[in-house]
């Protein structure tokens, strides 16, 4: 059965060569112009972020800079489980219920999903400033009115990740991209900017209150363009609300990808525990420099995950291992190459962010073997997850996260950002394959950037 777009390829009416015309109107034509657009959004917003970084650096110095970096990891953390899994569900259910007409379910999801995330982020929102309220004696007094801040972002920021996965299931990469990895860091360079050159004091409580501000801003400017354009692709009419089945989806996949964010995010708040926040900053420069690689591997994977669902529905067999293969193809060699140019001018690039921060150049090199496994795999646990493996696949991200977290708490304190590169780099492998062997066993699929021997699986 062929699969259905959510928001087809747009045509080209004008003649142009016979290949070319082929190409742009062919499935992976598609697919490799909207990698294309997510990698433009991803490499801007890299280079947006990494002057961002350096310039927060700079003007707030190494202690207030470890500081907004230690409450910031929080945001991400919280941020990224607060809507418990909904807004992983979009490039699942909108291409299921596109590919059987189920207008009404459709049409139900888009609206229910959004106000039920809005609803559990601000729970959780309340939640959070209640904790930091409690515990405010035992917090550090520089860290307990950016955490306030930070409660007050959490809503609308992850509301833009369920924004970002209903657009990205239209095939809108831009609108879905775009607000929060490019617009957003400018709002808040410019927000930040604005207050160092008018002589306003740049602190942890300062950048957070433009990170507020930021946040805020380009979240309603998604969610407005976002409602004009379902508007105009969506025909009005009856409703439908499967909340049990869209939670029955979602909580398995927060497991997934709340292991992920833990494992992204525990070297850092590990490492504030047993070192100063001079040093947490440093190691956060030299990680952030190197993980802006990943911007391969995102890219690709934002265009990409929907497509899993709708062939993985369909039973289309032949064009999921078409497109897994190439998906891994376009994540490991770009990410091999950026990663040893990063490497190669790691030195002079943390010597940007200040004095002594290049003292954590060695760093990069522990946590290059994980990335470089991950990208061996490409983007397997969005495969995974969209072909309803979400279980197994959240299993495996506990494993990797329980070798993260005894990993760092061991090497923390005597290795410092060293112990818990390695302890980080380790537990990306061990999900690297896991998530191989889930793929292989359970889907009859080769996850592995080079191809086993006699596959059936066509080139790309």
């Amino acid at each position: 059965m062929a699969v259905t777009e959510v928001n087809p390829p747009r045509r080209f009416p004008i003649r142009l060569p016979g290949r070319v015309h082929a190409w742009l109107d062919s499935e992976h034509g598609a697919a490799q112009r909207f990698a294309g657009t997510a990698f433009l959004i991803r490499v801007a917003s890299a280079a947006v972020v990494f002057v961002s970084q350096i310039l927060l650096a700079r003007w707030m110095g190494g202690f207030e800079y470890g500081t907004y970096v230690y409450v910031y990891t929080w945001l991400l953390l919280v941020g990224d489980v607060a809507h418990l899994g909904m807004a992983q569900t979009a490039q699942r259910f909108i291409p299921e219920y596109a590919q059987h007409g189920a207008l009404d379910s459709l049409r139900g999801y888009l609206i229910g999903s959004r106000w039920i995330t809005f609803a559990l982020t601000t729970a959780v929102a309340a939640a959070g400033a209640a904790a930091v309220h409690a515990f405010e004696p035992l917090l550090d007094r520089n860290v307990v009115l950016p955490l306030y801040l930070a409660c007050a972002v959490v809503p609308f920021y992850a509301s833009s990740f369920m924004l970002d996965s209903i657009a990205r299931s239209y095939n809108w990469i831009a609108l879905g991209l775009m607000p929060h990895s490019l617009l957003r860091p400018m709002v808040l360079l410019a927000l930040i900017a604005a207050m160092y050159f008018t002589g306003v004091k740049i602190d942890a409580v300062t950048a957070m209150i433009a990170l507020v501000i930021a946040v805020w801003s380009t979240t309603l400017a998604q969610l407005v363009v976002l409602n004009r354009r379902l508007a105009a692709t969506v025909q009005p009419g009856p409703r439908r609300f499967h909340v049990r089945a869209w939670l029955a989806t979602a909580l398995p996949l927060i497991a997934v990808w709340g292991c992920y964010t833990l494992l992204t995010t525990t070297d850092i708040l590990v490492l504030q525990k047993f070192r100063p926040a001079d040093e947490v900053a440093h190691y956060y420069a030299a990680s952030k420099t190197l993980t802006l690689v990943t911007f391969v591997y995102f890219a690709v994977a934002a265009s990409a995950a929907h497509r899993f669902a709708a062939y993985h529905v369909a039973g289309d067999r032949e064009k999921l291992a078409a497109l897994v293969a190439g998906s891994i193809r376009w994540i490991f060699w770009p990410s091999l190459a950026a990663t040893l140019a990063i490497l190669a001018c790691g030195q002079p690039l943390l010597s940007l962010f200040g004095p002594g921060f290049a003292d954590a150049y060695p760093v990069m090199f522990v946590l290059a073997i994980g990335l470089m496994a991950r990208a061996a795999v490409g983007p397997a646990e969005r495969l995974v997850t969209m072909a309803g493996q979400q279980r197994i696949c959240s299993l495996a991200y506990a494993v990797a996260f329980a070798v993260n977290l005894a990993g760092c708490a061991a090497l923390a304190g005597p290795y410092g950002g060293m112990g818990v590169a390695a302890a980080t780099s380790a537990a990306f492998v061990v999900e690297s394959i896991l998530l191989y062997s889930i793929a292989r066993r359970r889907l009859d699929l080769h996850l592995f950037v080079w191809p086993r021997r006699k596959s059936l699986i066509p080139n790309v």
